[in-house]
């Protein structure tokens, strides 16, 4: 039995974990240590890596898996109520960074293909990294946080209709121009198609579908892998690409009330499948050709680096935001993300480009990652060196924020979060709506859930002690998270999950008997109600009021 690739697999995991450890010492991304990884042990380096066509194949899942999570984020209703300058300046950015950088691509003498490819890939950044940062900041509710988030929605739409239009295009055999000509019908006429099926899908299959497979999260877990493995799949068949047809899979997902349990169970499987990409990538990749690229890196990361923020920041000054807002936002666009590299990627598999244009594109991505995240981890001493000079990009009078905060409450976010809708849980998020309380609850019962959201009852289905789910949840400005989880071990679960996440709100539980009260986490609770003692209180207040007064109880 031939032990070679078990055994690279196991020097890869080992040097990707030493690796990753040193650049997070660093306070860099762990991708590009997994480039690097790849560069050394890849033919490049020292050839230890010969199993191309396993860890091909893992690379192919996993970006598979990236788009299919980008589309399970893409709620309709989030995108429905995406801002207007979260609109505005991600259309400008992607307009201004393909323009320009079109015209700069050529002028470094590429072809026009090329510079087609690379211009698109210059215009996205980092959805992963950008939010891992704020958050890390605590600047992920802030103004300039969620307008970022709001345009990085906007620039992951963009990479998934850039993948469609680039795989309608065809080349001829035996080479040849593109026909472009033919690009417009053809992927006018199959995207129509797929919305159509995919619709119907949406309407009548999938939520039963997914409801049968939710009563398992073992099982949601592989229905979603392979929903998505088999749309890319399709996807490619249909004349699109692997990456079009994962995304249509996670956007059909992403208006069921089990997306944010799905995407909490893909996080993980997504980050380590990645890894695979990003080694495969730095494995195919020539010291030669990147050598001879490294001038035309160094003027597009230049153009990354300064052209996206201030194009950002001209946008937000002019619709009336303060130059400090917009220079905290533009730093988010100061770099190309992992969608760049799987972009020019799929460029190569559809013969439009050449693997030099990929060494262009991931040198550039190595270059402004890296310098981007300490512009972004230093942003406020960074402004306040350089704030005498950015004048021009604030109005007289920004008046969408002279009597605003930066921090202000959101007036829509949730006050009172709820887990356990059982009895108690359930009667307490009705009383709590019907006093008008903006409050929702979390179970994890696919039934309840289903027919909660029948009665348009705002309860998300998702595991209370998995911190990546509660991640998802709308926790950074509740006031209280109340627990009415039956067992005390869950609880105890749940306060270590919100502890993780960073929750900093009050905590109540209610409890059934004494076994979490013994010894409860010091600080951890806040509030504590007595399921049995409170309501026979309450009973006996009642019932003395009634005869204290003389009169029958008509309560």
């Amino acid at each position: 039995m031939d032990h070679a690739p078990f055994s690279e697999f196991a020097l890869l995991l080992i040097a990707a974990a030493v690796a990753g450890a040193l650049f997070v010492r660093l306070k860099q991304p762990v991708l590009i240590a997994y480039i690097v990884i790849g560069i050394a042990l890849g033919p490049a380096g020292f050839g230890v890596v010969q199993a191309h066509d396993q860890i091909d194949l893992l690379a192919q899942i996993g970006v598979t898996v990236l788009l299919f999570v980008v589309g399970l984020k893409l709620d309709l209703q989030h995108v429905r109520h995406i801002g207007p300058v979260a609109l505005a300046t991600g259309l400008g950015q992607l307009t201004f960074t393909i323009v320009f950088g079109f015209v700069l691509i050529l002028l470094l003498g590429k072809t026009p293909i090329e510079a087609l490819y690379v211009a698109v890939a210059l215009t996205f950044s980092s959805t992963i990294i950008i939010v891992k940062l704020l958050s890390d900041k605590r600047e992920l509710d802030s103004l300039h946080g969620r307008i970022a988030v709001g345009f990085l929605i906007v620039q992951d739409l963009a990479v998934v209709l850039a993948m469609m239009a680039m795989s309608a295009l065809k080349t001829p055999e035996g080479g040849g121009e593109l026909m472009w000509t033919e690009v417009a019908l053809s992927l006018g006429g199959r995207v129509l198609a797929a919305a159509a099926l995919l619709a119907l899908a949406m309407r009548y299959v999938i939520p039963r579908v997914v409801a049968s497979m939710a009563k398992s999260q073992e099982l949601l877990l592989i229905f979603a892998i392979a929903w998505g493995v088999a749309l890319a799949a399709l996807g490619e068949w249909a004349g699109f690409s692997k990456e079009a047809g994962a995304f249509m899979a996670g956007f059909s997902l992403a208006s069921t009330p089990y997306r944010e349990a799905i995407n909490a169970r893909l996080t993980g499987i997504r980050d380590f499948l990645l890894l695979f990409f990003f080694i495969d990538l730095g494995a195919k990749l020539e010291m030669s050709t990147l050598g001879a690229e490294l001038w035309p890196a160094a003027v597009l990361s230049l153009f990354v680096l300064v052209g996206n923020p201030l194009i950002v920041m001209a946008i937000m000054g002019y619709m009336g935001y303060r130059r400090r807002t917009g220079f905290l936002a533009g730093l988010t666009v100061a770099q190309i993300s992992e969608f760049s590299i799987v972009f020019v990627a799929m460029g190569i598999t559809l013969g439009h480009v050449g693997v030099t244009t990929l060494g262009l594109t991931t040198l550039v991505g190595l270059i402004t990652i890296t310098l981007s995240t300490y512009m972004i981890l230093y942003s406020h001493p960074l402004y306040e060196k350089m704030a005498p000079w950015l004048r021009w990009f604030e109005r007289a009078k920004p008046y969408r924020e002279m009597n605003t905060d930066a921090k202000q409450r959101d007036p829509h976010a949730v006050e009172i979060v709820v887990f356990g809708m059982g009895r108690y849980g359930s009667r307490l998020l009705d009383r709590l709506l019907a006093k008008g309380v903006v409050a929702m609850g979390v179970d994890f019962d696919p039934d309840l859930v289903r027919a909660a959201h029948q009665k348009a009852l705002p309860i998300h289905y998702g595991d209370a002690e998995d911190p990546d789910f509660l991640d998802a949840l709308p926790l950074k400005q509740a006031s209280w998270v109340v627990s009415t989880l039956p067992q005390a071990h869950s609880n105890l679960a749940l306060l270590h999950a919100l502890k993780t996440t960073g929750y900093t709100g009050r905590v109540a539980i209610a409890a059934r008997d004494d076994t979490l009260l013994a010894q409860p986490p010091e600080g951890a609770v806040h509030d504590v109600f007595h399921l049995f003692e409170d309501a026979v209180e309450t009973a006996t207040d009642r019932l003395c009021a009634t005869v204290l007064r003389g009169q029958p109880n008509t309560n």
